[in-house]
C-alpha cells in the first residue's frame, strides 16, 4: 500500500487486545460455513446459498468478529472475489463497531497485499461509514491520503474502489463538515484540481453540491425519468445551478484532456442536465462538449477523453436543432476510432439526416463547416495595428501577420503581451480549419466507394466552393453526363466566378450531373491519358486517383464465393498493422494473449456505410515465453456483408459492387505491403528466423496490384531526375549504377540486392532525398524510399555511413 499509512495512529495494546478477542473463534467459525459453501465451486457468492442463512441468526459481537477475521483474510492472501461479498454481509447492519476497530482494520490493510478484488477495502469503507464524526476527527489525514491513492488505482476493481471512495468520502465529509462530496472533482485526474480552483466557493453554494452529486449519480448512458425529474427540480430551486453546470462543462471543454472514470460520469450527468436547456448557447456548448469527449489523445485514438460523456452526449446532440448538431457529429463520424462512440455516431447522424429527409453521406457533406473563411480558404481580421490572416494552404492551415500590406515574420510582440485572448483565439481557428481538413480528406477518399452523383449546382457549391472541401476537390478528377449513361472526365478550372469541368482536350465537358471519377469505370488508355496529364500539370492530388489501384474480382475469388484469399498468409508487424487500420477508419479488437485475444476481425464501412469489409487475421505466438506483447500477426480472409437494417447479412463477393470491392481491397494490399516484415531492410540478418523463408520469398515476390501502380509512376518519373542514366526499371525491378557497385531494388518490399552476388543490403529508411521532384500523390511512402536508395546508390562512392560502407566492402 502507499504513504496513507504514515499518518496512521497506533493502537495501544489493550485496545488491540480488545479489537482481537475471539477472532480465532469465530475466524473457525465462519470458515466452516465457507468450507461447505465451496462445494458449490463458488458459481455464486457464498452469501447465496443456503447454509449462509443461519449467520444472520448470529450474535452481534459474533458476526463483527467474523467480519474482522474474514479482512484479515482478505488483506493476507489471494482470494475468491465472492469474498467480498462475504466482508460486507457479516459488517453491515447494526454492529458495535469503534474507532479502534476502523484503526486495527487500516493498519491490517496498509500492511498486506493489494489484490484486483479490492476485498481488503471493503470493512473499512463500513466502519468509517457507521462512526460518529467526533470519532474520525483524527482520522482524517489518514483517510484522505487513502483516498488520494484509490482513485490514482487503476489495478482495483472498478466497484469496489467506487464503493471504497463513497463510503470512505461521505466519512470524511462528515467529520469535517465539507459540502461539496469528497469523491466528487478529487484529485485522480488534473480536472478535479482544476474546477475546484477555478470555481473556488461557488461550488459550496446552497443547492450546488446536491446537484453535482445528483449528475454524478447517473449511471446509465439514458437518463431515467425519475432521474431527469430530479435534476429539473434542482436546476429550479438552485440560484446559479445552470451556470454550475455551464462552467464545470466550459472546464471540460478548456481542459481537454482525459478524465478520470469518476469525473467522466460527473460531466456526463452534467451533460444530461445541460440537455434541459433550450437555447442555443446550450447547443453550441454541447456541440464542443461531444467534440472534445469524443476526441482521444494521438498515441492512443481508440481511447476517448471521457468515453461514457461521448456516447450519452452523441445522442442528446442529435435530439438538436440547428447546424452546430450535424457539422459535429459528421465531424466525429470520420474522426472517432473508438468502435462504441463510432457506432453512436453513424446511428445518431441516420437518424438525424432521415428527419431532415438527407442520406448518412449527404448529411456529412452538408455539416462541413467554413469557419468563416472565403471561398478561397482565406479569413482576414484586425487585431489592433495589424491585420491577421489564416489561409488554407494545400492541406494546412496557417496564420500569418501584417502590417500596412506588409507581411510578417512570426507574431509580433505587441500581438503577444496586448492581444493574448485574440491571438489563443486565432490560434484555435486554425487548429480547427485543421481539423476539418484531415476529416474531409478521409471522407472525399471514402466517396470513391460510392456510386453517388450531384445536380452540377449543388456539386459546384458543396465541393468547389467550400474553403475546406474546394482545397481538395478542384484537385481531383471528376465526370460530368447530360444522360446518365455517357460520362466524360476532366478536372475543374475556374470560369469567370464560377466553375467548369475541362477534359483531356481542354474543351469543357458537357453535362447537369457530376459524379467522382474512379480508375475502375474508366479503359486503361483513359487512366494512362490521366496519369500523364497529372504529371505534366504538376498536379499533387490530394491521395492516389490518377495513379490508384484497382483490384477486379479474379477467377480464385469466385470459386471461394464467400471470401477472398488474396492477402491471406503473410505476417505483418502488429503494432503497425494496428495503428495503420486505425488510420483507415478499420474496427478492430486487439490481439493479445488473453482468451478472446488470438483472433481479429477489422470492419470498416464502404459504399455510404450499404456495405461492410472484414479483414481477419490472427496473433502469431512468440516463441519467447516471457514475452507477452502481439509482436506479429498472419492474415487470412476478407469477407463482406451488405447492411439489412440495423444488422450485417453476409454477402458473396461476387455480389460486392466493383468499386467497394476494389476500395476495400486496396486498404488489405497496404497494410501489407506497409507493415509486412518483408518490407523490414533489417530482418534479412536473422539467420534461422522462423520467418526468414517467407522473408525471402515475399521481399522478392510478383507485384502486388499497388506495387504495379508505383511502378508505373516510376516510368514516368525516372526520365526527370538527373541520373536517369543509371537507371534501368524492369519487370520486378529499379536497377541502380552506382560507382562501387550495381544494385537492384525490388518494387514492392523496397529490398535492395547488390551485383555479382546478390547480396543483401540492409538502408534503414532516413529523411526524404528526393530533392525537388514533383509526386503526384503523397500516400505511398515506399515510392519515396525508393527514390530515395535510388539517387543514393547512384553515388555510392560518397556515402559516409559506415554500417552502409561496411556492407559495399563485404
Amino acid at each position: 500500500m502507499g504513504d496513507w499509512t504514515g499518518s496512521l495512529p497506533a493502537l495501544t495494546d489493550a485496545d488491540r487486545r480488545q479489537v482481537e478477542a475471539g477472532l480465532a473463534e469465530a475466524g473457525a467459525r465462519i470458515r466452516a460455513v465457507l468450507h461447505i459453501a465451496s462445494t458449490y465451486h463458488w458459481e455464486s457468492s457464498p452469501t447465496e446459498v443456503p447454509e449462509w442463512a443461519a449467520v444472520a441468526s448470529w450474535p452481534a459481537e459474533q458476526r463483527r468478529s467474523a467480519a474482522l477475521a474474514m479482512h484479515l483474510e482478505s488483506s493476507t492472501s489471494s482470494t475468491p472475489t465472492a469474498l467480498n461479498d462475504v466482508v460486507r454481509s457479516l459488517g453491515d447492519g447494526d454492529l458495535p463497531w469503534t474507532r479502534s476497530d476502523l484503526v486495527w482494520c487500516l493498519d491490517v490493510a496498509g500492511r498486506g497485499e493489494e489484490y484486483d478484488n479490492g476485498a481488503h477495502l471493503e470493512l473499512p469503507a463500513i466502519i468509517a461509514a457507521r462512526l460518529a464524526p467526533a470519532e474520525l476527527v483524527d482520522l482524517v489525514p489518514t483517510l484522505d491520503a487513502l483516498i488520494s491513492e484509490l482513485v490514482h488505482d487503476y489495478v482495483i476493481a472498478v466497484e469496489p474502489r467506487r464503493r471504497a471512495v463513497l463510503l470512505i468520502g461521505q466519512a470524511i465529509d462528515r467529520a469535517t463538515g465539507r459540502r461539496l462530496p469528497s469523491r466528487l472533482l478529487h484529485n485522480g485526474d488534473a480536472f478535479g484540481p482544476l474546477v475546484r480552483a477555478e470555481m473556488g466557493t461557488a461550488l459550496d453554494e446552497p443547492g450546488v453540491p446536491e446537484l453535482l452529486t445528483h449528475c454524478a449519480a447517473l449511471e446509465r448512458p439514458a437518463a431515467p425519468a425519475t432521474w431527469q425529474r430530479r435534476v429539473d427540480e434542482l436546476l429550479a430551486s438552485t440560484p446559479g445551478g445552470v451556470e454550475v453546470v455551464r462552467s464545470v462543462l466550459e472546464a471540460f471543454v478548456a481542459h481537454g484532456q482525459s478524465l478520470h472514470d469518476d469525473s467522466d460520469r460527473l460531466v456526463r450527468g452534467l451533460v444530461w442536465a445541460l440537455s434541459r436547456q433550450p437555447d442555443g448557447w446550450a447547443t453550441d456548448l454541447l456541440a464542443r462538449v461531444t467534440a472534445t469527449a469524443a476526441a482521444a489523445p494521438r498515441q492512443a485514438s481508440g481511447f476517448p477523453h471521457a468515453q461514457r460523456t461521448a456516447v450519452a452526449a452523441v445522442q442528446l446532440l442529435a435530439a438538436r436543432d440547428g447546424d452546430a448538431p450535424v457539422r459535429t457529429l459528421a465531424r466525429l463520424a470520420v474522426t472517432v476510432r473508438n468502435k462504441a462512440v463510432q457506432s453512436r455516431v453513424q446511428a445518431a447522424l441516420a437518424r438525424l439526416g432521415a428527419l431532415r429527409g438527407w442520406s448518412l453521406s449527404e448529411v456529412l457533406e452538408l455539416a462541413v463547416d467554413d469557419h468563416g473563411l472565403d471561398s478561397d480558404g482565406r479569413l482576414r481580421t484586425q487585431v489592433g495595428a495589424y491585420e491577421a490572416t489564416i489561409d488554407v494552404t494545400g492541406e494546412k492551415a496557417r496564420l500569418s501577420f501584417a502590417r500596412d500590406g506588409d507581411p510578417l515574420k512570426g507574431v509580433p510582440a505587441q500581438i503577444r503581451e496586448a492581444y493574448g485572448h485574440e491571438l489563443r483565439q486565432l490560434r484555435d481557428l486554425v487548429k480547427r480549419v485543421g481539423a476539418s481538413l484531415t476529416a474531409e480528406r478521409q471522407r472525399l477518399e471514402g466517396l470513391l466507394s460510392e456510386e453517388r452523383t450531384w445536380p452540377y449546382a449543388d456539386w459546384s457549391s458543396r465541393f468547389l466552393h467550400h474553403p475546406i472541401t474546394g482545397a481538395y476537390a478542384r484537385r481531383l478528377v471528376w465526370e460530368s453526363s447530360a444522360d446518365g449513361e455517357r460520362w466524360t472526365a476532366g478536372l475543374p478550372q475556374r470560369d469567370g466566378e464560377g466553375w467548369t469541368i475541362v477534359g483531356l482536350d481542354g474543351r469543357g465537358v458537357p453535362g447537369d450531373r457530376v459524379r467522382l471519377w474512379h480508375p475502375i469505370r474508366a479503359t486503361t488508355d483513359v487512366v494512362l491519358a490521366w496519369r500523364t496529364h497529372v504529371l505534366a500539370a504538376g498536379l499533387t492530388q490530394p491521395f492516389k486517383q490518377a495513379f490508384r489501384e484497382v483490384y477486379l474480382l479474379t477467377p480464385a475469388e469466385e470459386r471461394t464465393h464467400s471470401y477472398s484469399n488474396r492477402f491471406a498468409a503473410h505476417i505483418l508487424r502488429y503494432r503497425q498493422a494496428n495503428a495503420l487500420m486505425r488510420v483507415r477508419g478499420w474496427q478492430a479488437g486487439y490481439l493479445g494473449t488473453w482468451d478472446g485475444g488470438y483472433d481479429s476481425e477489422a470492419t470498416k464501412p464502404f459504399g455510404g456505410g450499404a456495405w461492410r469489409a472484414s479483414f481477419h487475421h490472427q496473433l502469431v505466438t512468440d516463441e519467447d515465453p516471457h514475452r507477452y506483447d502481439a509482436r506479429y500477426c498472419s492474415t487470412d480472409q476478407v469477407r463482406f456483408s451488405r447492411r439489412d437494417g440495423a444488422a450485417w447479412q453476409p454477402a458473396p463477393v461476387v455480389d460486392v459492387p466493383a468499386v467497394v470491392f476494389s476500395e476495400a481491397m486496396r486498404d488489405v494490399d497496404l497494410f501489407v505491403g506497409v507493415t509486412s516484415i518483408a518490407t523490414d531492410p533489417e530482418w534479412a540478418d536473422r539467420g534461422d528466423d522462423r520467418f526468414h523463408g517467407y522473408w525471402h520469398s515475399t521481399a522478392n515476390a510478383a507485384l502486388s496490384q499497388s506495387a504495379e501502380v508505383r511502378r508505373d509512376a516510376l516510368a514516368r518519373l525516372l526520365p526527370r531526375l538527373t541520373i536517369a542514366g543509371r537507371l534501368n526499371l524492369t519487370d520486378r525491378y529499379l536497377h541502380v549504377r552506382g560507382n562501387i557497385r550495381d544494385y537492384r531494388i525490388h518494387l514492392g518490399s523496397g529490398n535492395i540486392m547488390m551485383a555479382p552476388n546478390d547480396a543483401y543490403l540492409c538502408i534503414v529508411p532516413g529523411r526524404d532525398r528526393t530533392g525537388r521532384l514533383h509526386l503526384p500523390f503523397d500516400d505511398d511512402p515506399m515510392l519515396s524510399t525508393i527514390l530515395s536508395k535510388a539517387i543514393m546508390l547512384a553515388a555510392d562512392d560518397t556515402i559516409t555511413d559506415a554500417t552502409v560502407l561496411r556492407q559495399l566492402a563485404r
